[in-house]
């Protein structure tokens, strides 16, 4: 299996991947796909300033931790990138190992495993990413309330909570938006089942494209994806922090157990924290982990301080301990 990766990763360095062709050393991530938080510019950087090609990876953090688990007595992969409840899984299982980067003191404690076994590189809030132009004249919906009703049928997707980290995060701000917690997803799970006479669109992977295609007019999603689309593809969308609450949650990094390019992880990791890194990440609108790399001129592009201030962070510990209980449950209501 690693002679295959091998190859693949050789010929992701012989093929041009938008500016990663020069770059002679090679570093595997998984879960670094380039349609999301703008990995796409990050790849690029690192090619540039580090020398290492990271080949672009489509999987998200389950399909990613199911990956490292079944290559555990032989790595593949050098780090990855996850949702904060599966880099908890990932180093329960085994198949993360220690690294404190550069810049390691300054991320928030409550944004780092105590013994570097996964650290936040930035954060997003769930709510809802809204292509105006595909709901057919009907109003934007401003709750989670407001998706249950009937004349959004067939217009609402969500990444599937049983695989997706992005799709149990808002399952985790939708049950607590309606008085669950960590401990109960009776409410999120009713509601799931109620969102099922609307039909909802399930994709598995980032579905960026097919919001601004207008196939999935109103995806539960992160703010940086709708800012991106505002600002940067023009389109005409909205994101809406629902009335009822949200929450916001990190994205963090790993180094892999037994990395085969291990040295060129912990380059990849270094760059991750760097300034040229946070800042990328900051104009992506995605909030970096060091806070200083946020321009005011980004930031005055969020919606106000008045919004976010519905938007909570959870207990991650807890939060990663329901995740696969609650893949099940919701699992069974919605088959």
């Amino acid at each position: 299996m690693r002679f295959i990766f091998a190859g693949v990763a050789a010929l992701a360095v012989a093929l041009p991947f938008s500016g990663l062709s020069h770059a002679k050393e090679i570093a595997i991530c998984y879960n670094c796909p380039p349609e999301w938080a703008d990995w796409g510019n990050q790849l690029k950087a690192i090619a540039q300033t580090t020398g290492i090609c990271v080949p672009p990876d489509n999987k998200n953090s389950g399909q990613a931790i199911a990956q490292l688990i079944a290559e555990q007595k032989s790595p593949v992969a050098d780090v990855a990138y996850l949702g904060v409840s599966s880099a908890i899984h990932a180093k329960e299982k085994g198949v993360t190992q220690s690294y404190k980067p550069k810049h390691w003191d300054e991320i928030p404690a409550g944004l780092k495993d105590p013994q570097g076994y996964w650290f936040a590189v930035h954060s997003g809030t769930l709510g809802f990413f809204v292509n105006k132009d595909a709901l057919e004249g009907k109003p934007v919906p401003m709750s989670w309330a407001d998706l249950l009703k009937p004349e959004y049928k067939g217009m609402i997707g969500y990444l599937d909570p049983s695989s997706a980290f992005v799709g149990y995060a808002g399952a985790v701000a939708v049950n607590l938006a309606f008085g669950g917690t960590l401990e109960n997803f009776a409410p999120g799970l009713a509601w799931f089942q109620a969102l099922k006479k609307n039909a909802p669109i399930v994709p598995k992977q980032t579905a960026y494209a097919r919001v601004l295609s207008g196939e999935i007019p109103i995806l539960i999603d992160y703010d940086f994806d709708a800012y991106r689309a505002q600002f940067e593809d023009h389109a005409n969308v909205a994101f809406v922090i629902p009335k009822e609450g949200t929450i916001s949650v990190p994205y963090v990094m790993s180094l892999v157990k037994g990395a085969p390019h291990e040295a060129n992880g912990r380059k990849v990791l270094d760059f991750a924290l760097s300034d040229e890194a946070q800042k990328l990440w900051a104009n992506a609108y995605v909030r970096p982990v060091r806070a200083s790399a946020m321009s005011k001129e980004i930031a005055s592009r969020f919606l106000p301080a008045s919004e976010y201030a519905r938007a909570k962070s959870v207990d991650f510990a807890k939060m990663a301990a329901q995740e696969q209980q609650f893949g099940q449950a919701y699992l069974k209501i919605m088959h």
